[in-house]
């Protein structure tokens, strides 16, 4: 079936001679049953997820898949001092209430349980609380794409 704008309908009606009043009427009506029908085809949101993807063109990096944590800290301090950062977290969680009662022991329970506000003292922010999985790349573009067989 063809679609036409509901403007260009009016200005026929328009030309017809047809009753203003008449005329607004229908549009209304008309504009009403169309952003019913667009608030009904809505698709749903596609769910995303996090991954790693890290360059290996020397293929330092095991075949199988790894996990890890997506985390933010300032861009003035090393990287190296990601872990010691989660051990402080875990060290203030644990001296905390809750931390007394449910102590975190490893650097996964540590990540998923410590609320922001213990690694934000820490300058530590956890993007991704559950491990997503880590890609690897030989960081080359082939020259032709490979057809899926």
């Amino acid at each position: 079936m063809a679609k036409i704008d509901i403007n260009k309908v009016a200005e026929i009606l328009k030309k017809n001679q047809l009753d203003p009043k008449l005329l607004r009427q229908i549009v209304e009506e008309m504009n009403a049953i169309t952003q019913a029908e667009e608030d009904g085809e809505k698709l749903p949101p596609v769910k995303k997820q996090f991954a790693i993807l890290v360059s290996d063109p020397n293929g330092v990096l095991p075949k199988e898949e790894l996990a890890g944590w997506v985390l933010q800290l300032p861009e003035t301090e090393s990287v190296a001092t990601v872990e010691d950062r989660i051990f402080r977290g875990a060290y203030d969680y644990n001296d905390t209430r809750k931390g007394r009662q449910y102590p975190v022991k490893t650097v996964g329970e540590a990540i998923e349980q410590v609320p922001a506000k213990i690694f934000k003292e820490a300058e530590l922010w956890v993007k991704t609380k559950v491990p997503v999985l880590m890609l690897r790349t030989n960081n080359e573009i082939p020259r032709e794409l490979k057809q899926p067989d």
